[in-house]
């Protein structure tokens, strides 16, 4: 193991830096882990029964951006043979072998155990073990599922929903049903947003042997069946803070306005499938989720 070790310092060194780096970013998926943050930071807003404890928050921020991008760069580790398949992904640093295996779990490892032990000592070990918890859930569970059944869609959205229940636990050193309603807002909205992804690069996961739900579902009925439940599902969960007195009537009037009109475009998308109404249900995910977050925190009693 030393061995090897010395040899990846010496590869690293020779390389350029810039491009390095560029590549040890991609490994961690900014995109992914800004929005773990920015869920993360709703459930630390949302548990607040005070003034807010900016150095904890900090805190959690960092050891969370620390844990995730480990997490996510352990992931391209274990799906470097996947992403070599995928025309999506096969630019990614690993597969065109712009860095070494080796090179991306030693820092995937490093990055997972030092925001995790950062957790537990500067904010408390509850949000350690729910970030914990995600990390096991996404490598161990989510990653391997995707090889083998579209169940793997529901245990990734488990580990999806769990930030805002790690910043509830920040803010209250508990997970109170409160955290749970966050936790179904999340669950529920990827349900939509990672269907409609695989619909639209279903060829592409086929090719790379992933067994999400379009894939083993070639006329599409179930697929078009779950992102419409998911869509009417999250209308009623959405409305539960207004309802727990965390928010107010703006709020409430436009999480029923979101809800309705995700659920009209995953309608549109159930009665007339085709990858421009899978883009238009991925779209509107992408707005939904930011806008209601938005809401949430503007309007919170």
């Amino acid at each position: 193991m030393g061995g090897a070790y010395s040899d990846v310092v010496v590869r690293l060194a020779a390389r350029d830096r810039r491009q390095l780096a560029a590549d040890f970013v991609a490994l961690t998926k900014p995109r992914v882990v800004l929005m773990v943050l920015v869920t993360t930071l709703m459930g630390y807003d949302v548990a607040l029964t005070g003034p807010a404890d900016y150095l904890r928050m900090i805190h959690l921020l960092i050891g969370s951006l620390l844990a995730a991008g480990g997490t996510l760069a352990l992931n391209q580790y274990r799906e470097r043979d996947l992403d070599a398949r995928m025309d999506r992904t096969r630019a990614r640093p690993l597969p065109a072998g712009r860095l070494q295996p080796l090179e991306a779990w030693l820092f995937g490892v490093a990055l997972t155990l030092l925001g995790t032990a950062y957790l537990a000592a500067l904010v408390n070990p509850l949000v350690a073990l729910v970030t914990l918890a995600t990390t096991i859930l996404y490598l161990f569970a989510y990653t391997p599922l995707k090889r083998r059944t579209p169940l793997c869609t529901l245990v990734g959205a488990v580990a999806g929903a769990l930030p805002p229940v790690a910043g509830w636990a920040a803010a209250r050193g508990d997970v109170a049903p409160g955290a749970w309603v966050l936790f179904a807002i999340l669950f529920l909205w990827q349900l939509p947003h990672t269907l409609a992804i695989a619909r639209l690069y279903r060829d592409d996961y086929a090719r790379a042997g992933v067994r999400v739900l379009p894939v083993v579902d070639p006329d599409g009925a179930s697929t078009e069946r779950q992102v419409v439940l998911a869509c009417v599902a999250l209308v009623s969960v959405s409305l539960l803070p207004a309802v727990a007195g965390w928010t107010g009537p703006i709020y409430l009037a436009g999480a029923l306005v979101l809800g309705l009109a995700f659920s009209a475009v995953g309608v549109e998308q159930a009665l007339v499938p085709s990858p421009r109404a899978a883009r238009h249900v991925l779209l509107a995910s992408l707005i939904y989720l930011p806008l209601l977050l938005g809401l949430m925190a503007f309007d919170r009693i």
